[in-house]
């Protein structure tokens, strides 16, 4: 009987067209302008890395002058190169990463290829395992390259494939980086998470992945500049890349893993310990004000998904809401029109219910066209979006999630706005509608 009643649904499309046409368009635009924000809200803030995203740890010290204190009250974003180093050597979790931004040239010695800059940055090692880095070919450099600071390197696939060729395996091959020569050890595959959630701070969140990887103590044994921001609260450094690396500006992230939750109690603790210690030292003049956020609580703190972000979404759903208040109309003023039908219906023996479920589906009908009508749009709407910015185009696309939720979403819309026109019809009293025929 249901197919009965959807193919009812499908011809009914064509009765009253205009009202039709009305309908479907204002759920169509309604369904849109929800989808199309719901899916960037969803893409800014959904967790990139659900299953560790509670063991990956940003630690923060507050190294500020006691006569210069922060107005929040919070310790920097980031860390001194001093303190960044001296933590990664000492080993205090499971895993740890300083990084700093790069903005490397590279030449490809090739003369159909001119030499031209690209986005890196400086690691360690444990980078690619903390943050679950696809791996093509090669793979990680080792620990002792980690240790001397070799000149090996990890690309991405994107720049491989710029340099070799689809399908070439570089892995072994030179490459030149910032007048340098690097050995390539990796290759990674697409990798593009959303947000970035190991380089939060600044405006790359929602940038594609960089494409050059470098070990830390390299990038800085050869002086590559910073490509990202520097807090300097104390005095200015002194004059020179080892003057800042000597100084109290805080320009290194620093992340750590631990192996269990459970864990992070006691590399707060550690943390304390290395404070005291360099207090000992005649270094940072404050209380101890340290934090310790794991990686969804350092996105809520950075403000990954911002307030208008959220509130374009509340305001979408609201015009949601004004269309379902229309479509209730339009649904009302079309079922009103079919007493007579009704009226035979039930002299031949429908029910109430009958009636009901046969409305009902026609409704359903309309969110169908409507969820369709509605995909094309939001597919438009991001576009124009991805068009306009960017920096926007990893979080304005369109998965399988959120095409089953329009699909939903626009269905129940109209199985909603139609229960009270449906309702109106099986009130419908056969006897007086069969007088007036």
């Amino acid at each position: 009987m249901f197919r009965y009643y959807l193919s009812l649904g499908f011809r009914s499309l064509r009765r009253n067209p205009v009202l039709t046409t009305l309908m479907v368009l204002t759920l169509s635009v309604g369904v849109a302008a929800s989808i199309t924000t719901l899916t960037i809200l969803h893409a800014m803030s959904g967790d990139p890395i659900p299953h560790k995203s509670d063991r990956l740890l940003v630690p923060l010290i507050d190294n500020q002058p006691v006569d210069n204190p922060s107005e929040d009250g919070e310790p920097p974003e980031q860390l001194t190169y001093m303190d960044a180093m001296a933590l990664w050597e000492k080993k205090g979790a499971f895993r740890q990463t300083p990084l700093y931004g790069l903005g490397p040239a590279i030449d490809s010695g090739r003369a159909d290829l001119p030499p031209f800059f690209t986005e890196g940055v400086a690691v360690s090692r444990d980078f690619f395992a903390m943050f679950d880095a696809p791996v093509r070919h090669g793979g990680a450099w080792s620990e002792e390259d980690d240790r001397r600071g070799a000149q090996v390197a990890v690309i991405s696939s994107s720049l491989s494939e710029r340099l070799f060729d689809k399908g070439v395996d570089p892995v072994g091959r030179k490459l030149r980086i910032s007048d340098h020569d690097f050995s390539i050890v990796g290759v990674l595959a697409p990798w593009n998470p959303v947000p970035k959630m190991y380089r939060l701070i600044g405006g790359e969140r929602f940038d594609s992945s960089e494409d050059v990887f470098l070990p830390m103590r390299t990038a800085i044994a050869l002086e590559m500049d910073r490509n990202g921001s520097m807090d300097c609260s104390s005095d200015p450094p002194a004059p020179g890349f080892k003057g800042i690396l000597q100084s109290e500006c805080n320009w290194v992230q620093y992340w750590v893993e631990v192996e269990k939750t459970a864990d992070r109690a006691a590399y707060a603790d550690y943390l304390a310990a290395y404070v005291n210690e360099q207090k000992a030292l005649g270094r940072f003049g404050k209380p101890i004000n340290n934090r310790l956020r794991n990686l969804r609580e350092w996105m809520d703190f950075l403000g990954v998904v911002d307030d208008d972000t959220r509130t374009s979404t509340w305001l979408a759903f609201a015009f949601l809401l004004v269309c379902l208040v229309n479509t209730v109309g339009l649904l009302l003023a079309k079922f009103s029109a079919r007493p007579g039908e009704i009226g035979v219906r039930r002299a031949l023996g429908a029910t109430r219910g009958d009636v009901f479920r046969q409305y009902l589906t026609e409704a359903a009908v309309i969110g169908i066209v409507g969820a369709l009508i509605g995909l094309l749009l939001t597919w438009a709407a991001l576009a124009y979006i991805r068009s306009m910015d960017e920096g926007m185009a990893l979080v304005t696309r369109l998965d399988g999630g959120m095409l089953l939720m329009a699909v939903g979403l626009s269905v129940a819309a109209s199985v909603f706005a139609g229960l009270l026109p449906t309702w109106r019809a099986c009130q419908v009293v056969p006897a007086l509608q069969l007088k007036s025929q």
